[in-house]
């Protein structure tokens, strides 16, 4: 059985809902960031952090990756085309869509108040909008149902808890298109069990 440490109000979210679309087994062990509890898996207290076994591994993606590896499912195979786009489209994810959502939470609560720069928030709001737009382009090309096509992949998980971060932040709503494919992933019972942790 895998051990989750985080929260669920955080990117360990990600984490248990590719347990859950994987049907593996695990433990959510509770630990807010910079926590003994979670210095206690990741000397810098960060979370996620995900035990299989004797080892512990760390950011959520990266377990993500290692999850879909492992079980040979929400990916295609490594060293093949398809896996090379659907990097691109992660890393994309990473940098377009979370680099803003991160940033704005950084200058909200995360840096001590002196360090914060209010300013920056419109900024970040336009950037994820172009962006969302952006991937609400390539969600069409790629036929509307994933953003690899007709399977479930991890940039797909990835791009729905952003969104729903986006929400939770206050950033501007969402194209249309991009609701209706968040709104239906969301529904998933694989997503729902995940979030109810």
């Amino acid at each position: 059985m895998y051990r989750v440490i985080g929260t669920v109000k955080s990117r360990a979210l990600r984490v248990l809902w590719m347990l859950e679309e994987l049907d593996q087994s695990y433990e959510l062990i509770e630990a807010a960031p910079r926590s003994d509890e979670a210095r206690a898996y990741n000397p810098l207290g960060k979370i996620p952090a995900l035990q299989d076994g004797q080892d512990v591994l760390t950011d959520s993606v990266a377990i993500m990756t290692y999850l879909a590896d492992k079980h040979g499912a929400l990916t295609a195979p490594a060293g093949t085309l398809a896996r090379a786009r659907q990097d691109a489209i992660t890393l994309w994810l990473i940098d377009e869509i979370e680099a803003p959502l991160w940033i704005n939470a950084k200058h909200s609560f995360v840096l001590p108040e002196n360090l914060r720069v209010d300013g920056l928030k419109p900024t970040l709001h336009k950037e994820f909008s172009r962006n969302a737009e952006t991937f609400a382009g390539m969600l069409e090309t790629a036929g509307g149902n994933f953003i690899m096509g007709d399977q479930i992949t991890v940039p797909d998980l990835l791009a729905v808890h952003c969104f729903g971060w986006a929400f939770g932040a206050e950033f501007p709503a969402l194209p249309d298109p991009l609701k209706a494919y968040a709104n239906r992933l969301r529904a998933r019972p694989q997503f729902r069990a995940a979030q109810d942790q």
